[in-house]
Parts: structure tokens; sequence; C-alpha cells
């Protein structure tokens, strides 16, 4: 170092070199004398006439991060090129190699702890067992790089490119890999407890038995990945797609799944309990949150158990006229310690509302079917009453009016209960007990013993 400033490289062995005017070059000519030729900055840096030889660069950063950062600021439009550099197990801690050349070299053992990477061309390079942690790796390419048990503990890999990269037994605690590109990559066993992979790819990379507990993977891509044996403890799938992938075997204890795109996913032996638990395993994630908590929730099973006992479907089709109809039977159900659940068809029936209903009556201890003035009732019995023997479905009918011509069918299921023709509301809420109620809850009964 001399006057302050950091020590100055020699002039590069070769047929070009720099001048001290910035926009001009000297080059020999076949005579021995110097011909000078200016040419602007831009074109310089453009052709890459301002970059070192490899072996300056090198020979620089083997003098200490100190004199190398210090020669990037000075000269911030020379793009280091290290390719293929040979600086295994060399100190780099806080070294500037923002938008390095780093293809093909080795970095095996090195530790670049805090070192500003943001990006680099990492392509092919060995970083087996390097340090990273708190390393900025922002958007650097590190395609197909060798990252086995490589440290990247709360290092920012946010848009990196890792296609194909192998990374078995890395840590990346906490590490930001969101919107990151692991495609095809080898996680196998990795260490990725609270990672963020938010939006990132991971389409057929290999996840087995990794560590994921606490891991955020909101809109994140894992068609095709392997993730048998994985931890995914307390982790966040929120509109993630699986489609495809193997989740044999996970762990799931504590998952938050939403909106999961499945199809093709193969979900055998989920564990859904914590480690100090017997063990206990579904087939389906997306179900796991709730067969959980009823195991382990007295309030959910009490829900349960009451939807199951209690709960009403009463379908219709209530006009303004006919609504003392509706409320009258619901308040009296209410008086009798059941759980109505209406559906009034005042709109047209779509899908949505067949599966709706369907649903509904599969947790229902009995059905009653205003069958007066039906419009969409006859599609939904078609759908509900041949699958559900157990659900005894009780038809009601306005004295006066007609039934509809297709319901002389579900008189063939034992379960469809004789109609009760009611001349009034008021008469209705009068023989609820014995004409409604009764035989619905005597069949009920009969086939639940």
């Amino acid at each position: 170092m001399r006057g302050g400033k950091s020590a100055r490289l020699p002039m590069p062995p070769q047929r070009w070199w720099r001048s001290r005017c910035l926009g001009s070059l000297q080059r020999p000519e076949d005579s021995g004398l110097l011909h000078t030729t200016c040419i602007p900055l831009n074109i310089l840096i453009g052709t890459g006439m301002l970059l070192m030889a490899n072996n300056e660069h090198v020979a620089l950063l083997k003098q200490g991060v100190d004199a190398w950062n210090a020669w990037r600021r000075e000269n911030p439009d020379i793009r280091p090129d290290l390719t293929r550099a040979d600086l295994s197990g060399a100190n780099l801690r806080r070294a500037n190699l923002n938008e390095a050349d780093l293809s093909n070299a080795d970095l095996a053992g090195a530790s670049l702890h805090d070192a500003d990477l943001v990006g680099a061309n990492l392509i092919e390079a060995d970083l087996a067992g390097a340090i990273l942690s708190y390393a900025n790796v922002a958007k650097a390419d590190l395609r197909r790089a060798n990252l086995n048990e490589a440290h990247f503990v709360d290092a920012n890999l946010y848009k990196a490119d890792l296609r194909r990269a192998t990374l078995t037994k890395a840590a990346l605690v906490a590490g930001d890999l969101d919107e990151a590109n692991l495609s095809e990559a080898n996680l196998k066993g990795a260490d990725l407890v609270r990672a963020h992979l938010n939006g990132a790819s991971l389409a057929g990379a290999n996840l087995s038995g990794a560590n994921l507990a606490l891991a955020q993977l909101a809109e994140a891509n894992l068609t095709g990945a392997k993730l048998a044996a994985a931890n995914l403890w307390g982790a966040t799938f929120v509109i993630t797609d699986l489609t495809g992938a193997d989740l044999t075997g996970c762990r799931i204890y504590g998952v938050s799944a939403w909106g999961l795109k499945l199809e093709g996913a193969k979900q055998e032996n989920l564990v859904i309990t914590g480690g100090d638990e017997p063990e206990i395993t579904v087939d389906n994630i997306e179900v796991a949150q709730f067969i959980y908590l009823m195991l382990h929730n007295e309030k959910v099973r009490d829900v349960i158990d009451t939807i199951t006992s209690k709960a009403v479907l009463i379908l219709g089709r209530f006009t303004d006229e006919r609504k003392a109809v509706l409320d009258a039977l619901r308040e009296e159900l209410r008086k009798r310690n059941y759980l109505p659940i209406l559906f009034d068809f005042s709109v047209p029936a779509t899908r949505d509302i067949t599966e709706t209903i369907s649903l509904l009556a599969r947790m229902a201890r009995f059905i009653v079917a205003d069958i007066t003035d039906a419009r969409s009732i006859p599609q939904e019995l078609a759908v509900i009453v041949p699958d559900l023997p157990s659900v005894p479905v009780q038809p009601l009918l306005l004295e006066g009016s007609d039934e509809y011509g297709m319901f002389e069918h579900f008189r063939r299921y034992p379960w469809v209960l004789e109609t009760y023709t009611y001349p009034s509301s008021e008469r209705l809420i009068a023989s609820l007990g014995e004409r409604v109620i009764g035989p619905a809850e005597s069949y009920a009964q009969s086939v639940r013993k």
C-alpha cells in the first residue's frame, strides 16, 4: 500500500494491456515501436478487454480479502475471472465476489461467511463443505454445483439458480430460497429447518429424508419431487403444487395445508403424531389436520358428535308465502335439541351446490325433504338417496299438491319413508314428533345398532 491506495497489479503479460489513460490502448508493432489507439471506454468494457487474466485475479485474491475488496471498489467495472481457480480451504469471509466468474472453481472447504456472491457464476463449482452462512448469494448461478454438506445458514439465495445442484446433507437452516430454482436438485438429507421456499421450483428434486420443519413452501412447485421420509413438522403448504410427488412416510405433524394440488401424488403412511406420541399414520395430507384435531381436541370431538347425532338437513323450495313453514319447522327442531341445517332451493342447482348438499347429507342424522313445488330437489335426491342407506329421508308434501313424476322411483329404497301430506304449517308442527321425527329416528336407530 502506498499513499493510502491499494496495491496495484503489474501489467499483464499479454499482447494488449491497459495504459494509464482508460480511453486508449497501446500495442507493439512488428518494428518494436508503440502504436497508440484510442478506443471508447464503453467498447473496452463491452468486449471484455478490461478483464484481467485469471492468474492475476487469483493472485490478488490470495493477498487477502482486505486488498481484494479495496481493488474491487477502485475497479467496479471489472468482472473478476476466477474460472477453475483453486481456492479450496481459502478464507474469503466478507469477500466481494459480486458477479465474479467462479465457474468450475474449487472452493471446497472454503470460508465464504458473509461474502457477497450476488449474481456470481458458480456453474459446476465445487463448494463441498464450504461455509456460506449469512452470505448473499441472491440470483447467483449454481447450476450443477457440488454443495454437499455446505453451510448456508441464514444465507440469502433469493432467485438463485440451483438446477441439478448437489446439496446432500447441506445446511440451509433459515435460508432465504424464495423463488429459487432447485429443479432436479439433490437435497437428500438436507437441513432446511425454517427455510423460506415460497414460490421456489423444486420440480423433480430429491428431498428424501430432508428436514423441512417449519419451512415455508407457499406457491412452491414440487411436481414430481421425492419427499419420502422427509420431516415436514410445522411446514406451511399454501397453494403448493405436489402433483406426482412422493410423500411416503413423511412426518406431517403440525403441517398447514391449504389449496394443494395433489393429482397423482403418493400419500402413504403419513405420520400425524409428534415424536413423543404413539405413531398414527394416514394416507392424505389434507385430512391429516382434521384427524389429529379429532383425536386430541375434546371440543372438536363434541362438534363431530353433535353433527352426526343431531344434524337434520332440511331441503325444499320455500317461497315468500311458504317461509312460515320453514321457520316453524326449524324452530321446532331446535326445541327438540336437533341442529337444523337448511338448504333453500331459491336458485337453480349447480354442481358445487350438489356436492355441498351431498356432503351435508352424509353428516346428517336424517333428512327432511319438502317436495312441494319441487324444482332442484329431484336432482339432489338422485345424488343422495342411492348412496346413503343409513340416512333416512322423510318426504313432506302440502295437501293439494302432487308429487313430481320421478319421485316414484325413490319409493323402492327402504330409507325413503312414507310421504307425510300436511294440510297446513300449524298441523305440520303439531304432528312433527309423530309423523316426521318419530319415523326418521326409528329408522336411524335401527341402522346404527
